[in-house]
């Protein structure tokens, strides 16, 4: 992309002579974002084989245990981040001292001796730092550099923010991607001590290269939190409940008197949060400059809206949030790699937990040719602009990660096979005479989901939300990605528990050449199928009624606005899902009805017009 004439210029004030923020301090936020993934996303991938294989911690507790690290990642706020991200490394690195773990042994033999209190204390705190400062860098470092940036809303400023979110994003992609491969690689052939020792030296890097700048940093004052202000409306909603509304907001008085604000009167979807910003006294509820007396008894109508904003784009937050559960199953596919043969060469193995970084490749190479070639080109043949709007990239998405959950299941299933035949049932470490290349469609169709979905909605929320709930944007992925961790802990505790017993492995057993982890994948396959199902067999009524309370009588739309589009996309796609259910598990899978007529109920014409959103 060519630079404009100007280029040269719009770089000068304020953003470089400024002694305050500017160009000059971005390097050092890239830097630490950079070192920061690097040091995470070296560390995780491999974690589920550090806790089964050295504090002898069943696979299905260590998944649990990673969940909600995983959870506790993308909520926390970033109160200490960076201290506490080092602090964290520094103690898990303590760890791999021979005092701080239980001693060698041959795994599942009588003699192997469980972790002490202390040993566990020390690995548990570890994790609690490492999530308090992660989950606060990674919530923060691109809205801080934004910051710096200034607020001007020039063509210039503009083109330069543009810049450091496509830098931003290249660097975190890349950084993510050295991670799981470097870093992981030097763990599995230098041992724990020096590849937990690396992200250490990492993480005080990223500490480092944060502060030395600290003092030519915009610091904007803290603001009251998103969450609170939302809060604050439910409860005066609560409080007025008895206040009567008319058919018109007009005749009550409402506190719209906010500088700069465009909304004067609330609209009349989801009318009973309108009571919150009801003056029922004005000498009570306003003080003398205008304002609330008490913000927890009045709110003002863009609170209001920004709250029914939040709850229009739920049902899709939480469609998303499905997807995030198949994807969040990283640990087991790492025990599954594991007993593979890896091999790319007679010298050179592909680490187990590598094979992850596969779907960050595919992310990142699918938006490229998505953007710069599949468009362009489909654009010149039929001479328009052509692309997926938005909500069919997301259904896509979750499509794309029900069928890789299906593959998954076919692919343990053979490992499993191959295991029993090959006699090493009692020997889950023992390595297997069966391809790991078995794994690489899950993670290319795992891949191609997250890019369709994630991105997508993303630029969702982006695109419903109001501007001054950008950060709320940038949030809800984050909170999707900790409640779907926290939905993968309880499905694996509920399997755990309802398919093992004393006498019988349950189905996500340690020993996964005695567990059915193919089980668990056609579970969570069929988990998706029955909600997918579910969507659509009653999504357009449910959809409709949410958007009726909104205020709005569009249709929910995968398609081309048409959920009868989304159903027979869907249904192109039953028959090759139901036959590989029927060759792993020797059975025909029974579909729900409406799933199996859909294609005959999407070729119904509509009796809904179309309706543009307002």
């Amino acid at each position: 992309m060519d630079c404009p004439p100007d280029h040269g210029q719009m770089i000068k004030e304020p953003l470089l002579s400024n002694p305050k923020g500017g160009i000059k301090v971005l390097p050092f936020i890239l830097a630490n974002e950079a070192f920061e993934r690097l040091a995470n996303y070296g560390l995780f991938p491999n974690l589920i084989l550090y806790l089964t294989r050295e504090y002898r911690i069943d696979a299905a507790k260590g998944a649990l245990i990673l969940f909600l690290l995983s959870s506790a990642t993308n909520f926390t706020p970033i109160l200490g981040a960076f201290l506490a991200d080092s602090y964290g490394m520094v103690l898990l690195w303590l760890t791999t001292f021979p005092e701080a773990r239980p001693p060698p042994c041959v795994q599942f033999s009588d003699n192997c001796k469980s972790a002490t209190t202390p040993q566990l204390l020390l690995l548990y705190t570890a994790f609690c730092f490492v999530a308090i400062g992660a989950g606060g860098i990674r919530s923060s470092s691109l809205a801080f550099g934004a910051d710096q940036l200034g607020t001007r809303n020039s063509l210039k400023h503009a083109r330069i923010r543009e810049s450091f979110f496509s830098w931003y994003y290249g660097i975190v992609s890349a950084s993510v991607f050295v991670g799981m491969t470097l870093i992981v690689y030097i763990q599995d052939n230098m041992g724990w001590m020096v590849g937990f020792g690396v992200p250490v030296v990492l993480m005080i890097m990223s500490s480092l290269s944060f502060f030395v700048a600290s003092p030519s940093y915009v610091k904007s004052k803290p603001k009251a939190s998103w969450i609170t202000g939302l809060a604050r409306v439910v409860v005066c909603s609560i409080r007025n409940r008895r206040i009567k509304l008319s058919s018109q907001a007009t005749d009550h008085k409402v506190d719209y008197h906010t500088k700069g604000s465009k909304l004067l009167v609330p609209s009349e979807k989801l009318r009973f949060l309108n009571k919150a910003c009801i003056i029922r006294n004005p000498q009570e509820d306003l003080a003398p400059d205008g304002k609330a007396s008490d913000s927890w008894s009045l709110c003002t109508v863009d609170q209001v809206e920004d709250l029914k904003a939040l709850i229009k784009v739920i049902p899709i937050w939480s469609a998303g949030m499905l997807k995030s559960v198949n994807v969040s199953q990283s640990s087991f596919l790492v025990l599954q790699a594991s007993t593979m043969e890896r091999h790319i060469t007679s010298k050179f193995e592909v680490p187990a937990a590598s094979f992850p970084s596969i779907s960050v490749l595919v992310i990142t190479t699918w938006v490229v040719l998505y953007d710069r070639i599949i468009i362009p080109l489909a654009s010149k043949a039929r001479g328009k602009i052509v692309c997926l709007n938005l909500k069919q990239r997301m259904g896509i998405g979750i499509l794309l990660s029900t069928i890789s959950m299906a593959a998954l299941a076919i692919a343990e299933s053979s490992r499993r096979k191959t295991a029993i035949e090959e006699g090493f049932s009692d020997d889950p470490d023992a390595q297997l005479n069966i391809s790991a290349m078995w794994l690489l469609p899950h993670f290319i169709l795992s891949g191609l989901a997250e890019a369709f979905n994630a991105i997508g909605q993303n630029e969702f929320f982006y695109a419903e939300l109001p501007k001054t709930m950008s950060s709320v944007a940038s949030t809800l992925q984050g909170l999707g990605l900790s409640a779907a961790s926290l939905v993968s802990s309880f499905i694996v505790s509920a399997v755990r528990d309802f398919t093992g017993g004393e006498a019988q492995e349950s189905w996500v057993s340690s020993n996964i050449n005695k567990g059915h982890y193919d089980y668990y994948y056609w579970l969570l396959t069929i988990l998706s199928l029955m909600a997918a199902s579910w969507m659509l067999e009653r999504g357009e009524n449910r959809f409709l009624a949410v958007n009726s309370w909104l205020g709005r009588e569009e249709r929910f739309a995968l398609g081309n606005g048409s959920i009868d589009e989304a159903t027979a996309c869907v249904a192109s796609c039953l028959p090759l899902i139901s036959s590989l259910l029927e060759d792993a598990k020797g059975e025909r899978f029974a579909l729900p009805p409406s799933i199996q007529e859909a294609a005959i109920i999407a070729r119904k014409p509509s009796t809904f017009e179309e309706k543009a959103p307002s």
